[in-house]
């Protein structure tokens, strides 16, 4: 694609915007580690709320999403891969407080408590390994866009994403990230919403477009109940259990606020499900032989004017931006936090921590530009992120917050079973459509009930409390 100069000069001053936000915050909110981290702990609903909907609103939620209704098995209904998070995060509102009220950074640092140094060591290395993955899928869909925007190949593209992600990220941590979030949701819910008009009518308007399709593509229901409910479960499995969602609970000022957030971010996200869907279905009717992977960007830089194309594609970068970093500065808090501080140096300074964390950002950032150039499909790298950070700890995070009675073998072997299940599944091919997430995580539920359940009959008492306030009362 040749150069488009307009979108890159409106991209170039976005990215310019967002670097200074990193350096301001970075001079003037970051004191110590935990304004590093979880941004002081005092964010409020709307930054909250914002920061959720921005971090699910990224590469596999715009260029992922418009890919996959280009497709013939899903079509129009590839948005409800962006609906069924709004619908799965709303669920989050009941546990939202607990989360807040452990007063913890990462979920590693939670599970231990409760079930021991095992359970928060194996949470850590599937977390960790995990925010690789999605990272290296921000940086994919960030290349994209600067690749059509320039016309360089795509894995130059990806590396100059990359080294933008990584010097953002180190700058500003969480504080950083809660700011250009607010900003970033506003630019790419309307940078889209405006583009949807000028891409159907450059189209040939919604006539022209329906006749091109072929039939059924236009259904809501294309794909099948039985993935859209899959859908559903596996975004609320990976958000009760993912770190970049729980870092956002755990900044807010208080447990209202937590519960608050998530309700709002359900809404902002909604709002947003089926827009890139319908860009993605235009690009089918009008460009029916271009990578599907190109399909948003083909539709808004040929059909739309050049500043909306400039406006959606800083909205995209920024988008992917917004949930790289937040990937990243999880990997590095957790690698930090519930690995070297743990095991390696207990007594390290405060402000080393910082130090530590950016280095760490800088390593995993590489680590995933380098996953990044293998090209792999976005939305396959998230889902099998998902799985891997989310299936086995779920039970143990999730209801380790709110079942007193727990005990701690039921927390361990809940993690490997769910874990194990989870690979299994996904080795299987995902039979009957079930989500491989779905399926382990199930396996974690029913493995940490009934192992509760049989201990607790045979007098074995429960695990430590995750809140340190009662554990302080012991």
């Amino acid at each position: 694609m040749q150069l488009q100069l307009v979108p890159l000069i409106i991209v170039i001053a976005y990215l310019i915007g967002m670097l200074g936000i990193g350096y301001f915050t970075n001079k003037f909110f970051i004191k110590g580690s935990e304004d590093y981290l979880v941004a002081g702990r005092r964010l409020g609903v709307l930054f909250v709320a914002a920061s959720l909907a921005a971090n699910n609103v990224g590469g596999g939620s715009s260029v992922g999403v418009a890919q996959r209704a280009f497709t013939d098995q899903w079509g129009l209904s590839a948005g409800w891969y962006v609906l069924a998070a709004a619908i799965g995060v709303i669920p989050l509102a009941y546990f939202a407080p607990y989360i807040r009220k452990a007063v913890a950074i990462t979920i590693p640092e939670i599970v231990e408590r409760r079930f021991g140094v095992t359970a928060g060591l194996i949470t850590a290395v599937l977390n960790a390994t995990a925010l690789f993955c999605l990272t290296a899928s921000q940086i994919l869909a960030s290349g994209t866009i600067i690749s059509a925007l320039v016309g360089l190949d795509l894995s130059i593209a990806i590396i100059i994403a990359a080294m933008i992600v990584i010097v953002y990220t180190v700058m500003g941590g969480l504080f950083a990230d809660a700011v250009s979030d607010l900003i970033q949701w506003f630019v790419i819910s309307l940078g889209l919403l405006i583009s949807l008009p000028f891409v159907i009518s450059g189209a040939g308007g919604w006539s022209a477009i329906t006749e091109a399709l072929p039939p059924g593509h236009l259904s809501f229901t294309k794909v099948g109940f039985t993935q859209i409910f899959s859908l559903m479960i596996m975004y609320f499995v990976t958000f009760l259990s993912g770190p970049e969602i729980i870092s956002r609970f755990n900044a807010a000022e208080n447990e209202a606020t937590a519960r608050k957030s998530a309700l709002v971010g359900a809404v902002l996200m909604g709002v947003y499900a089926f827009i890139p869907a319908f860009i993605g279905v235009v690009a089918r009717a009008k460009f029916p032989e271009i990578e599907s992977s190109q399909a948003l960007v083909t539709a808004v830089f040929n059909l739309a004017p050049e500043w909306i194309g400039g406006l959606v594609a800083a909205a995209i970068i920024s988008a992917t931006m917004s949930s790289a970093d937040s990937d990243m500065l999880c990997a590095s808090s957790i690698i930090v936090k519930d690995i070297y501080q743990k095991y390696v140096n207990p007594n390290i300074e405060d402000r080393k921590i910082i130090t530590l964390t950016r280095f760490f950002n800088v390593i995993i950032g590489l680590a995933g530009m380098s996953i990044a150039l293998f090209k792999i499909n976005i939305i396959t790298l998230n889902t099998f992120s998902f799985a891997l950070r989310s299936a086995g700890p779920f039970a143990a995070f999730g209801l380790g917050l709110v079942w007193k009675s727990a005990t701690k073998n039921a927390g361990i072997l809940s993690i490997i079973g769910g874990s194990i299940g989870a690979i299994v599944w996904q080795v299987l091919g995902e039979p009957f459509g079930i989500l491989a997430i779905v399926f382990g995580a199930a396996v974690s539920i029913v493995v940490f009930a009934l192992v509760t359940i049989i201990e607790s009959s045979m007098g074995v008492p429960p695990a430590p409390s995750a809140y340190l306030d009662e554990l302080k009362k012991k």
